[in-house]
């Protein structure tokens, strides 16, 4: 298998389990505020099989990969009964917002992980960092620590992947969760035309949201990149 090919694969595992824990956020939150829902339809979990979408989770994956895009991707929304929450509007919005934050709190982890290798073996972590943003590994990385060095490429996937897909969720256009936290500020005679932007705002995400993504996670990614490579 080539170098591209395992950096894909490493990519794909970190996806995977980043969308399934966004999702069993979702779930975990809900329930907690008092709506089972999602628990009894065994989506409280990170199995990613319970999440998978064909669409956001298989074709779209591949069409980046094929593409040369940046990887992306969603499951299978996590069934919500609003009515079963005793504050409709905040546990709403908090059942929302658990998923994006679930994603933000994996990249931190990932990064205090990435951390602490950087300050036992720096050349494992910094050649890491440097792989990834190439797309390509040295030889003599992979030579340096052969147990180490996928570890890292794997904390950092985490920490870029999970930021990517932080920012993409908080979009405010349906069916992501920016929208149904925006949704619940508009005016009740604004609701209908709001969600049935459908298609439309897709397309929208599609052509936009790259740059919606880039403004939230290009300043944290520099931040992070320069601490752990400026130590």
């Amino acid at each position: 298998m080539s170098q591209h090919a395992v950096l894909i694969v490493f990519q794909i595992v970190v996806l995977l389990f980043a969308i399934s824990l966004h999702e069993a956020a979702h779930g975990w939150m809900a329930s907690r505020l008092g709506d089972q829902t999602a628990r009894m339809l065994g989506r409280v979990t990170l199995n990613p099989l319970r999440h998978i979408d064909p669409f956001g989770t298989v074709l779209v994956p591949l069409l980046c990969v094929f593409a040369g895009f940046p990887l992306i991707g969603w499951a299978k929304p996590t069934p919500v009964t609003t009515r079963n929450f005793k504050n409709i509007k905040r546990d709403d919005i908090l059942t929302t917002l658990a998923g994006p934050a679930s994603n933000l709190l994996t990249a931190i982890v990932a990064f205090l992980f990435l951390l602490v290798l950087r300050l036992v073996q720096p050349a494992v972590a910094v050649g890491a960092i440097i792989s990834a943003q190439r797309g390509a590994v040295p030889p003599q990385l992979m030579n340096l620590s052969p147990v180490l060095f996928p570890i890292a490429m794997l904390l950092y996937y985490a920490v870029l992947l999970n930021l990517v897909l932080m920012a993409f969720n908080l979009i405010p256009l349906p069916p992501l969760d920016g929208s149904h936290v925006l949704r619940n500020f508009l005016p009740y005679n604004w609701l209908r035309a709001y969600d049935s932007i459908g298609m439309i705002g897709l397309i929208l995400v599609f052509l936009f949201g790259g740059h919606f993504i880039a403004i939230i996670v290009s300043p944290i990614l520099t931040a992070f990149n320069h601490i752990l490579i400026g130590m």
